[in-house]
């Protein structure tokens, strides 16, 4: 039989119980479009999380106290390995970098690759205009964070290095405390209190919106200075101004392994380290990759979940084709009788089992699609996702194969069948 006759048999065939058609395409509809609808929302994570942190700045490393047990692999060509064993600090988590280190680590000589730092100081408190007020994350900044953190005043202006050097209470607001606080007006020149402590609004910043790290509307920003002396409840008793993190930004990625070296040889000779280091050292892409990482073993981890529901479908395909051969007995010893080779028999079950399998993945692409249309952005746009070739090409070469495998045994059954005992079945 030629290729054409087979495939339009099996349609006909499949045609002529539809209602037993329909409910063996049913289940590798619905495995299918959950594979996809699984998949997307996976790569939709991965993209957001990827997007969110190259918000932040690129080419960033990030330096905070306490030793974290990091062992970095530094082989050539290889990318930097952080492993996360929480050993504990040294010298106490918020007493190992302070901010004469960050400007230590703007040196030319030691740090060639070093174009920008910027060290932190991060602390929560009640800021207060009037009747309202809110509980929100205070950070304590240098004029540098503005443009290596990728952040724009929407009105007034950013810290400036005048406000940090005379520990001034200015503060700038996030799009969302500006809005609870002052609804539609203009907060720059108006004063708030920020854990009882008069504060003058210098300026307000342009709305990022939610990311993995939370809503970075949500944050007000001082001067470091102002936050350690006025704000901070970890202060040291040395003199030295204490920082939560430093942000380093280098002039290549591709410099990152050989600037954590250089890096960690200052703040060593700083801190006169001969053991342990009393602090960690992290690259931007090292912490994309992490998390993509963790998030695609998740995604795959749901997929094979979503994935059984795909075998589900395959055993009712294999049932119903055992059910056809029964019905089809007569049938099957009319053509071996006039013909009929074993290979015909085989390849026409076979055929109508695939047939089932594709029509129902393409129905499932078709179904996850539109799920994943209708997910893409609904919760408050936190569910981003990519529905991508790989994925479509993936859930119907399954779907396909599963078809194939679980109707060559009801196929091979019809074909060994022997034509006499064929004919006699009623």
């Amino acid at each position: 039989m030629s290729p054409f006759t087979i495939v339009s048999t099996a349609l006909s065939s499949l045609g002529t119980n539809k209602l037993r058609t329909g409910l063996a395409l049913l289940g590798i509809v619905i495995g299918v479009a959950a594979v996809i609808s699984v998949m997307s929302v996976g790569r939709g994570a991965q993209r957001s999380i990827t997007a969110d942190l190259e918000a932040l700045g690129t080419n960033l490393l990030f330096v905070r106290p306490g030793n974290l047990g990091a062992r970095y692999s530094f082989a050539e060509g290889a990318s930097v390995t952080t492993v996360m064993e929480f050993s504990g600090p040294t010298r106490g988590s918020m007493e190992t970098l302070t901010l004469e280190d960050a400007y230590a680590l703007w040196d030319p000589l030691f740090a060639p690759h070093v174009v920008a730092v910027a060290p932190e100081i991060e602390t929560w408190g009640r800021i207060v205009a009037g009747r309202e007020n809110t509980s929100t994350q205070i950070i304590g900044v240098t004029p540098e964070y503005e443009t290596m953190r990728n952040y724009a005043t929407a009105s007034g202006q950013f810290i400036t290095r005048e406000q940090v050097a005379t520990a001034a209470e200015a503060v700038v607001l996030g799009s969302t405390v500006s809005k609870v606080l002052f609804g539609n007006r203009d907060p720059v020149g108006q004063s708030v209190r920020i854990e009882g402590r008069r504060f003058y609004v210098t300026g307000v910043l342009q709305s990022r919106g939610g990311t993995i790290l939370g809503s970075l509307d949500s944050q007000v920003m001082v001067p470091i200075t102002t936050a350690y002396y006025q704000l901070s409840p970890n202060r040291t008793t040395s003199g030295d101004i204490a920082v939560s993190s430093i942000n380093v930004q280098i002039d290549d990625s591709g410099a990152a392994e050989e600037s954590i070296q250089d890096l960690a040889t200052v703040l060593r000779l700083r801190h006169r380290i001969t053991g342990e280091d009393d602090f960690t050292i992290t690259s931007q892409e090292e912490t994309i990759r992490a998390l993509n990482d963790a998030t695609r073993t998740f995604t795959l981890f749901l997929g094979s979940i979503a994935g059984i529901s795909l075998l589900v479908g395959g055993i009712g395909i294999m049932n119903i084709m055992m059910v056809s051969v029964t019905e089809r007995t007569r049938e099957i010893g009319v053509r071996k009788a006039m013909g009929a080779k074993w290979r015909d028999i085989l390849f026409q079950f076979v055929t109508e089992a695939t047939l089932l399998s594709i029509g129902g993945g393409i129905a499932g692409v078709l179904l996850g699609v539109g799920v994943s249309r209708l997910l893409d952005g609904s919760i408050d746009q936190s569910l981003p996702t990519v529905v991508s070739a790989d994925i479509v090409l993936m859930a119907l070469a399954v779907a396909a194969s599963i078809g194939l495998f679980f109707g060559i045994y009801p196929a091979a059954r019809a074909a060994t069948l022997h034509p006499i005992e064929a004919l006699r079945y009623e």
